[in-house]
């Protein structure tokens, strides 16, 4: 069996409030759960100690075990100290799309043209 750390979504529309939870990644995002092994507010202020609360040792159990974190329960992990914090690189995210370069070399090849018919004459 799979397990995942993970974040189980609760509150009302627009007042979000997660359990951090060891899963069987075939549940459901919000289903049946293994343990409940925290909780994580995000509309209260990022300094407060509310914020994120967990369990560290039982989250050291089930990663003994073989449980994965997801992303965001790594972030909340490397944060508490309990993990080391990873390289993140998203490479791809900041070069342009195809369509994007073609107009950007369009609008160098239309700067470029004025600007050596001035250095001509």
């Amino acid at each position: 069996m799979a397990v995942k750390i993970r974040l189980a979504r609760g509150g009302s529309k627009k007042r979000p409030h997660y359990a951090i939870v060891a899963a069987d990644t075939r549940m459901p995002r919000d289903g049946r759960f293994l343990e409940k092994l925290g909780t994580y507010n995000p509309l209260l202020a990022k300094d407060s100690e509310e914020r994120v609360k967990m369990d560290v040792e039982r989250v050291q159990h089930w990663i003994a075990q073989g449980a994965q974190p997801t992303d965001r329960v790594a972030r909340f992990l490397e944060a508490a100290g309990v993990r080391e914090k990873a390289t993140r690189q998203n490479l791809k995210k900041a070069v342009p799309g195809d369509k994007a370069k073609k107009r950007a070399e369009e609008k160098a090849a239309k700067a470029a043209a004025p600007a050596a018919d001035d250095a001509a004459e």
